[in-house]
């Protein structure tokens, strides 16, 4: 395949990366915790629900992810190097990729709701919303599949705002939809949960379709490129599967680990469950400030290889990592400050209050340690090198928070002791993280994966 005549311009920088995915992660989680809001008023069961519904479909999207990886590192990579067309004809085999594994994800959840809401050992009311909030988000899940594909890949190839201003408009979707369907507004029924459900599915959908619509255009920096038969050609699909699969398991072993966690903290009533939900998802304000420096990051490593500029690379994921540093114990510390009248705004309930602010202060604690996982990890993800952040979770959530939690919940500790499991976690994986980066190897790690897989093709 020929590429375009472009000539090879420098990455953007971290911020002009960053501050797109930023804001982009901060408007979906203030519409995470106004549809939290919204559901709150129906009680502590339909927020555990909503909470299981959701994790839940994380669970279903590890293939996705894994997609997602193995199209950052390939398209960023192939930018970074000026070949356009090998960019586009990755986005487009990502795609579709995508949208087959989408389907399946549709027809699990549609086919077993109710088992895999009982997963989280919930009450059985909140299983039984919780059922309902799948089924009804479940159709839109070739809409996330598209979301996940073109978003990767513009994102990888340096445009971090168009996904931003396509998520602020499903946002408002969602807000709208969720408000009216979950009370019954504007003429439309009140569902409740479901409602909730239905809002975020049809966000989903909306931004999607402007996604396809301005891609069939060609009015996304990644263009449509050649015919869809020569997207599959020169081992594309091979390449995005084998760079992207530790990142796939990588979130099935933390969504498995985060639900034995879950079940750890259930013990406890749906109480102590509930905090855990409101707390993340007011949390989720810092996480996602560091989930844009990810995303930074993984950009400007793949494109910074791909101009076979290994220095740049180092340099952009470490001040990557110190900008990170800096934008989420800031911010984490506010939402610290803030812990009780926030989570009485979240709901009325004081037992679920009191819970909600020491989770807030024990995860707080560690937001120095979640930005390096972010931006270190991410960058680690931009260079191919996705196999190590597998083993961090591995030694941190398996290896340290479960164990922990375990023996504290066995011992007849309090749920306070069963939250700040989590410090162990993270302080292994910063470290891990860290050690990884310093040394360099993850600058191979593409190289290292291409040979082993040309060997075992000639070896049949």
């Amino acid at each position: 395949m020929e590429t375009s005549p472009v000539a090879v311009r420098p990455p953007p920088g971290i911020w002009q990366l960053a501050w797109p995915a930023i804001a982009a992660n901060l408007l979906a989680s203030l519409v995470g915790v106004v549809d939290l809001k919204i559901v709150g008023a129906l009680g502590a069961q339909a927020v555990a629900a909503v909470t299981t519904g959701t994790r839940i479909f994380f669970i279903l999207q590890a293939l996705l992810i894994a997609v997602s990886a193995g199209t950052t590192a390939l398209v960023a990579r192939a930018w970074g190097a000026g070949d356009h067309d090998e960019a586009a004809a990755v986005a487009k085999a990502s795609l579709w990729l995508s949208v087959a594994i989408s389907l399946a994800m549709t027809t699990i959840a549609m086919a077993f709701p109710r088992t895999l809401a009982g997963i989280f050992r919930v009450d059985a009311e909140a299983i039984a919303l919780a059922a309902t909030f799948i089924r009804w988000q479940a159709p839109f899940q070739v809409a996330v599949g598209i979301y996940f594909a073109l978003g990767a890949a513009l994102r990888a190839a340096g445009d971090t705002r168009t996904p931003l201003w396509i998520g602020a408009i499903g946002n408002v979707v969602n807000v709208v939809f969720a408000y009216s369907l979950v009370y019954g507004k504007f003429g439309l029924p009140a569902l409740g949960v479901a409602g909730a459900a239905l809002a975020g599915g049809v966000a989903f959908a909306v931004g999607a379709g402007i996604l396809v619509l301005l891609w069939l255009r060609g009015q996304l920096l990644i263009g449509r490129g050649g015919r869809l038969a020569d997207a599959f050609r020169d081992g594309r699909l091979r390449r995005i599967v084998d760079i992207g699969y530790p990142a796939g398991v990588e979130q099935v072993v933390w969504q498995g680990g985060f639900v034995a966690f879950l079940w750890i903290v259930s013990l406890y009533g749906t109480a102590a469950y509930a905090a855990y939900g409101i707390g993340v998802s007011l949390l989720s304000f810092s996480f996602l400030i560091g989930f844009g420096f990810s995303i930074a990051a993984s950009t400007l490593v793949g494109q910074r290889l791909g101009a076979r500029d290994p220095d740049g690379a180092t340099h952009g994921g470490w001040r990557a990592m110190r900008l990170s540093l800096a934008a989420m114990v800031g911010f984490g510390l506010a939402i610290v400050l803030a812990a009780r009248p926030l989570a009485r705004f979240m709901i009325d309930d004081p037992e679920v209050v009191e819970l909600t602010v020491f989770f807030i202060y024990v995860l707080g604690s560690v937001q120095p340690l979640m930005a390096i996982e972010a931006a270190l990890g991410g960058a680690l993800r931009g260079a191919g090198d996705t196999r190590f952040p597998l083993f961090t979770v591995f030694c941190g959530l398996i290896g340290a928070r479960l164990p922990l939690a375990a023996f504290f919940a066995w011992r007849g500790l309090p749920v306070e002791w069963i939250y700040a499991a989590l410090i162990a976690d993270y302080i292994v994986k910063g470290a891990l993280l860290t050690a990884r980066f310093r040394s360099g190897r993850w600058q191979l790690a593409i190289a290292h994966r291409t040979a082993a897989a040309e060997a075992r093709l000639e070896s049949v």
